[in-house]
């Protein structure tokens, strides 16, 4: 059976920790952030965990 390859796009944007979860960027910071209050655009600025049952979809894709 040959050996599964990493999924380079997810790899890119995402890093495992220490422990195993699944740590990323949070979405809505692209643009527009003149709208959003300032607590808001800090919130976003911080990683997020991802913890839920995608986040286990996620390790079998990155493989490492």
């Amino acid at each position: 059976m040959p050996k599964r390859k990493t999924h380079k796009g997810l790899a890119k944007r995402v890093k495992v920790t220490a422990r195993g979860k699944i740590k990323r960027r949070r979405a809505g910071t692209g643009h527009l952030m003149g709208s959003k209050n300032a607590k808001r655009r800090r919130r976003l600025s911080s990683p997020a965990v991802t913890e839920s049952k995608i986040a286990e979809t996620m390790k079998v894709k990155l493989l490492k």
